[in-house]
């Protein structure tokens, strides 16, 4: 439901009845701005609108354009490259990982096969060998002390053993 009382309202008290008034505008002041315009023949609006090249700009635009594209393609380039070396390091550590793993496996296998209990077992088992007694044991005392022998070369000749006993002489 819409009121079509305004007793709630009293619009008098906000009116101002002191605010000058505005001129109106005639007719005739538009029809003067009106005129103002300036109209060219439709061959000048068309030159006008038609773009000017200068070759110059263009010939620097372009030439722009291709240093722009050349230097983006070597960054992709150069990226694509990375990535391959980057990819092929991963490949090449996983393959030193694997190789580590593999030796030290082996390793563990050769230590597991020379452990002296598994020589003994080998020992006993495929060659029928046992451990040393006591009684086949055999001592060798050095008491005498130690001897150095020269060898005397067999292969002389004859003025050799001359000189020889000549030097023996004086000796």
């Amino acid at each position: 439901m819409a009121y079509e009382n305004n007793a709630a309202y009293e619009f008098d008290v906000f009116r101002d009845n002191t605010a000058p008034k505005l001129p109106k505008k005639d007719k005739t002041e538009k029809k003067k701005q009106d005129n103002k315009v300036v109209t060219l023949p439709q061959e000048a609006l068309i030159k006008i609108r038609r773009r000017k090249h200068n070759p110059f700009k263009l010939f620097l635009g372009t030439v722009t354009a291709v240093v722009i594209t050349v230097i983006i393609s070597a960054i992709i380039v150069g990226q694509v490259q990375l990535t391959e070396v980057n990819q092929q390091i991963i490949n090449a550590e996983e393959t030193l990982r694997n190789s580590q793993s593999a030796y030290t496996q082996n390793q563990m296998a050769i230590q597991s096969k020379l452990s002296t209990s598994e020589i003994e077992k080998y020992a006993q088992d495929k060659l029928g060998m046992s451990k040393a007694e006591n009684v086949q044991k055999e001592y060798v005392s050095l008491s005498e002390g130690d001897k150095a022998e020269i060898s005397e070369n067999v292969n002389r000749n004859f003025f050799q053993k001359v000189f020889d006993a000549i030097t023996g002489l004086w000796s």
